[in-house]
């Protein structure tokens, strides 16, 4: 792993949190992109050198909605830039974390992406993503 990649935040109103954040911020987001595999919409704002993404789930179903039914609002996982995604997942599963996804996915903001059971990782949930030109 070579850095962290972005936090994501999961919100019920991604266009109130927008408000929120480019407040805090005081800068707007640069992305807004939906996932439907997921069904998430995201938003992504540039802090530094460090990105946030806000996640909204798109139907009652969708993992995002889960959680935030389970959880509330609040951080949801933490994601890493890898070098090479099919790697690190095998790296992984060898030291016995749970991969929930063995097979890469496409993911937001032009990335491929593999998540790690939070059970595996200290209740975290871990993202692994691998810019997919690379992929």
């Amino acid at each position: 792993m070579r850095k962290i990649e972005h936090i994501g935040i999961a919100v019920k109103n991604l266009e109130a949190a927008n408000e929120v954040f480019a407040a805090l911020f005081d800068e707007e987001h640069y992305k807004v992109e939906k996932v439907e595999s997921e069904g998430v919409s995201t938003s992504f704002f540039q802090v530094g050198p460090n990105k946030i993404e806000l996640l909204e789930g798109t139907h009652p179903d969708s993992p995002i909605s889960k959680f935030i039914e389970k959880r509330g609002e609040g951080i949801h996982h933490i994601a890493f830039d890898v070098e090479d995604i099919e790697a690190e997942i095998a790296r992984l599963q060898a030291k016995g974390f749970r991969v929930l996804n063995e097979t890469p996915k496409p993911g937001a903001d032009g990335k491929v992406v593999a998540f790690l059971h939070p059970k595996s990782s200290n209740g975290v949930l871990v993202e692994l993503c691998m810019d997919r030109r690379k992929y």
